[in-house]
């Protein structure tokens, strides 16, 4: 009996580059038809151009693609959960639609999976055209989160991956915390897994969608998950600071019994207080980013709404499936 295969891919603003992927993808799942029976999800944020216009029309002609689209922007990481959510098939891939995760690499993620692998992750080799900053930036991202976390993220892994039924199933049906990050949680709930290397591709069109505010809260999310290990820094760091303070302290009032006056150097005083002030209020934001982490939990908000569904009325989903307590 044939294995079923899903292929998730979420869109936001892709006008110009989606008739060129579907084509592309397409071509690649005609080569597995005789192994695989096969469907293309679309989970669409909505965006202001003509994606999901674009992606009715390729749904009207194409049965196999379903379209889901959420009501309001969910962001990147609740369009994978929700593709995960609706699909029910043995095998699910991840990619994105704009051409830069290269279709033409699921026959090699299919072979892993018949070897056994139920993760089958990809890493990138980044083009020419990622900017030195955000090479950067990511590279300091996964050092920080590496040295902090117990769990090991390879820093060039992609959201472009292979998972099996019972992967999926953990987070239908167990993984359900807000604000996931999801390349860690992958990661963290183990399995069989194998990655493999691909090459970044130019973009064909449009722009990213990751400006540097989302991937700072996609990094913030992401260390959150992981480690709390910044609060634990703030306890040692704020006893060091105490004690230096005590020390200082000592100095003043020794010199005060000395002298007849006070000796000079209350700019460095100035300075002192204004420090600890600093590295106090910065440690109060980190706690502050615990605490909303915690807020979000106790609201049980969905992760996600779905506005629409295409070509997919009988498909079932978790969106307002609250968190087990």
């Amino acid at each position: 009996m044939k294995k079923t295969l899903t292929v998730i891919s979420p869109v936001y603003n892709e006008e110009e580059v989606i008739d060129s992927f579907y084509s592309e993808l397409k071509s690649v799942l005609a080569g597995l038809k005789e192994r695989y029976l096969t469907n293309v999800l679309f989970v669409v944020d909505p965006g202001t151009d003509l994606t999901l216009e674009r992606l009715r029309a390729i749904a009207a002609a194409d049965a196999s693609v379903q379209v889901i689209v959420l009501s309001s922007r969910f962001g990147h990481q609740m369009s994978l959960l929700a593709g995960i959510d609706h699909s029910d098939s043995d095998i699910i891939v991840m990619l994105d639609c704009d051409l830069q995760h290269p279709p033409d690499l699921i026959p090699k993620m299919l072979t892993e999976f018949e070897k056994g692998y139920d993760i089958v992750y990809t890493i990138r080799q980044d083009s020419e055209e990622i900017g030195v900053f955000k090479q950067a930036g990511s590279k300091l991202f996964y050092k920080i989160i590496n040295k902090i976390s117990q769990i090991p993220i390879n820093e060039s892994a992609a959201d472009f991956r292979l998972i099996s039924r019972r992967v999926a199933d953990v987070f239908r049906n167990q993984i359900r915390e807000r604000n996931q990050f999801l390349r860690g949680l992958f990661s963290w709930v183990g399995f069989k897994n194998k990655g493999i290397y691909f090459r970044v591709r130019k973009r064909e069109a449009g722009v990213s969608k990751y400006t540097f505010r989302r991937m700072i809260t996609f990094g913030v999310h992401g260390i959150l998950s992981f480690s709390k290990r910044p609060l634990q820094a703030a306890v040692f760091v704020g006893m060091g600071f105490a004690g230096l303070g005590f020390v200082f302290t000592l100095i003043i009032v020794v010199q005060y019994f000395l002298y007849s006056h006070f000796p000079p150097g209350w700019a460095t005083l100035a300075v002192l207080v204004s420090v600890f002030s600093g590295i106090q209020l910065i440690f109060m934001g980190i706690i502050g980013e615990y605490v909303g982490a915690i807020f979000d939990e106790v609201k049980g908000r969905p992760h996600y709404i779905v506005a629409e569904k295409i070509n997919a009325s009988g498909m079932e989903g978790a969106e307002s499936k609250p968190s087990e307590s």
